[in-house]
């Protein structure tokens, strides 16, 4: 028995994605498999995502950007790209959606208020995504 996956996707892979799978990770525990990735990867993961996630208990200071693999988007049963900019090759047989996430800085909010609110956005997505995936993986064993 597998259990559900997917993977996470932004440009950099420092800042939404990482965001995004450290929620998933707390919110789903071992019951999904969880990956990020950046389709041009930055250096580190944003101070500020980090920052706005150890308030809520989850910590993501020890990951590291990675690019996008290919043979990773073929076998995991969802990829979320976040915000407009990154973009992935659909395939056949592996679930896509996009992710128009909140930007705070287009009203002028910027720094940790910028981020609290985008985690608390990606967080009530992450938990609906973890419901339907568990819940559709349940039906189809």
């Amino acid at each position: 028995m597998s259990t559900p996956s997917v993977l996470f996707v932004c440009v950099k892979n420092g800042g939404k994605s990482q965001m995004a799978a450290g929620l998933m990770r707390t919110a789903a525990g071992d019951t999904v498999t969880v990956h990020s990735a950046g389709t041009k990867p930055g250096t580190a993961v944003n101070a500020l995502s980090a920052e706005s996630l150890l308030e809520v208990g989850i910590d993501i200071t020890a990951e590291t950007p990675k690019p996008v693999d290919p043979q990773l988007v073929r076998d995991v049963d969802v990829v979320v790209t976040l915000g407009r900019e990154a973009h992935v090759d659909e395939v056949p047989g592996t679930a896509f959606e996009n992710w128009d996430t909140d930007e705070p800085s287009e009203r002028g909010i910027d720094g940790i208020e910028r981020m609290r609110l985008v985690r608390d956005d990606i967080a009530a997505r992450v938990t609906d995504l973890a419901t339907r995936i568990t819940q559709q993986h349940q039906e189809i064993r």
